[in-house]
């Protein structure tokens, strides 16, 4: 009897699309995905939806209102593992930046009618309302990192992605430090790689998109930034980007914040 394929399925949240957008970018790796797992709910690549139970799910995007609370207690119900990818799933994305602020204040600016808007305090990253079997970093994600995850779960090992820091990257490639050449702030110390140091590469500090590395040293590289002449607003900056509620920064820009 044939054996039937791993049924896959991906879920958006509260995001941008960027990391399902990096997922149909695979191009002729999506074809391999495609002859080794059926794609069963992929609403921005198809309509055709296949029922539940999922081998595998894939969620992008942070929980901002009560409704996407419930909802993604009931994909993980149906999930045999679930996988969050990007920033806003892993660590409540940008939009996280709220959390820093009274969110009431920004809806009686933003909108007309402010009665109208059913929305939590904070955004937060998928791991706070459900188990999640692996995080997938990035803003947007690697779409060569996202199908080594998806194999590895389909072959049942772990999978094999780094953890160490940016500034590995930018060693391999022979980049000049640029907070040591130019004197510009670079998160790279206390980022996790995987985006083949971009803006390094062109002269420009990280941003950290693909959030914390294993065991950061925040207060260290921000108490680096300070002798560099940086005000504790412009550290706070720095830090609060598209992960800046992953715990690590948000300790180092609160920190510098009060």
């Amino acid at each position: 009897m044939e054996r039937k394929k791993p049924k896959l399925a991906v879920w958006k949240f509260a995001s941008c699309d960027g990391c399902q957008l990096s997922l149909l970018d695979c191009e002729d790796e999506l074809l391999d995905i495609v002859g080794a797992v059926d794609i069963a709910y992929f609403l921005e690549a198809s309509r055709a939806v296949i029922s539940g139970p999922y081998d595998i799910s894939l969620v992008e995007g942070s929980i901002t209102t009560p409704h996407d609370a419930e909802r993604i207690h009931k994909i993980r119900k149906v999930s045999k593992y679930l996988i969050t990818i990007g920033a806003c799933a892993t660590a409540g994305g940008i939009q996280a930046l709220r959390n820093f602020k009274d969110v009431k204040e920004f809806i009686s600016i933003v909108y007309a009618n402010p009665s109208y808007i059913e929305t939590l305090s904070k955004s937060t990253p998928i791991s706070d309302h459900v188990f999640v079997d692996f995080e997938l970093r990035g803003c947007p994600i690697n779409k060569y990192q996202l199908i080594e995850v998806i194999s590895a779960f389909l072959n049942g090992r772990k999978p094999n992605i780094p953890t160490y820091s940016v500034c590995m990257e930018c060693k391999r490639k022979g980049n000049v430090c640029v907070m040591v050449s130019k004197g510009s702030p670079c998160l790279g110390p206390v980022v996790q790689a995987g985006c083949g140091a971009i803006c390094p590469s062109y002269n420009r500090g990280c941003y950290g998109c693909f959030g914390p590395k294993e065991t950061p040293n925040v207060f260290s590289l921000a108490d680096y930034f300070a002798k560099m002449g940086l005000k504790s607003s412009e550290i706070v900056r720095v830090l609060r980007n598209f992960n800046a509620y992953s715990e690590p920064f948000r300790k180092g820009s609160e920190a510098y914040e009060r």
